[in-house]
């Protein structure tokens, strides 16, 4: 009946929180979707004990605080990435490009991307801020 069915749901959404590799781990969005079904689901003659339902809020309280704090790392880091990028304009930079050429020029403005940040030298010349490359 109705609660065979609960007891189906129950048990399909054990499976498929738990996971086999890295590849098969799921987002914030879809834990939260499945622990919300998983307690809208439960078998109302036989609900799940305090303590394992108290053992699940306090994993979505957890899980809700890391989203939270690893969102305001990356707000810190790209705040401190243009803080840092701002410092550079007007600074001289010296680089040997893939074919060997030596540059050297005034950095006019520096700009930030997804692998870190990119300065735009006086003469048109962008260079990606790392390895390899001297500023003075």
């Amino acid at each position: 009946m109705i609660v065979n069915g609960v007891d189906t749901a129950k048990s399909t959404t054990s499976t498929t929180t738990t996971p086999t590799s890295s590849t098969n781990m799921i987002d914030y969005n879809g834990f939260l979707q499945l622990l919300i079904a998983q307690m809208r689901n439960q078998d109302p003659t036989n609900p799940t004990d305090s303590t394992e339902y108290m053992s699940q809020l306090a994993q979505l309280s957890s899980v809700e605080q890391a989203v939270q704090t690893n969102t305001k790392l990356d707000t810190l880091l790209s705040t401190s990435a243009i803080t840092q990028a701002e410092g550079l304009i007007g600074r001289t930079a010296s680089f040997t490009d893939e074919s060997g050429t030596s540059t050297t020029g005034k950095i006019k403005e520096v700009y930030i991307i997804q692998g870190g940040a990119v300065a735009t030298l006086e003469n048109g010349t962008k260079v990606q801020l790392g390895p390899g490359i001297t500023i003075s």
